[in-house]
């Protein structure tokens, strides 16, 4: 599996909004500057990641970004998935349509979604806490 850049982006910007002290309000322009992440591309990450209700965005002199919930609360798969949809390594298992050859015969597409499921529990035991931890823990 590899993150989109995007979800990459979105990780380091999440990242970075976690070691702002609790209840800061930050911009875009603060972020992207800490980052290094283009203003333009952080600017419509704060716009996903508010629509998934990681971030709250306010507009005024008062205005600007935070967290939406503690960091401890936000974990790496709902970043993940505020950007780049449900987590899957298959797009049989979405409900989509797919041009798989082997869509009438696969014997393995029943067992997808336990590996999807098993995926998306690891991410989602990675609190936003510890990524934002700047020494790797041992």
């Amino acid at each position: 599996m590899r993150l989109s850049n995007l979800a990459d982006y979105a990780v380091v910007a999440m990242t970075a909004a976690a070691r702002q002290p609790t209840g800061a309000r930050f911009s875009a322009a603060s972020l992207a500057a800490e980052t290094r992440v283009p203003l333009p591309t952080m600017q419509k990450l704060a716009g996903k990641l508010a629509a998934a209700g990681l971030l709250v965005s306010e507009r005024g002199a008062r205005g600007g970004l935070q967290l939406a919930r503690p960091a401890a609360g936000i974990t790496l798969a709902e970043i993940v998935e505020a950007v780049d949809g449900p987590i899957a390594l298959t797009n049989c298992t979405q409900g989509q349509r797919h041009d798989c050859a082997l869509d009438g015969c696969c014997t393995v597409r029943p067992h997808w979604g336990a590996v999807n499921d098993a995926l998306r529990g690891a991410l989602a035991d990675v609190p936003l806490t510890r990524l934002a931890q700047m020494e790797v823990p041992a």
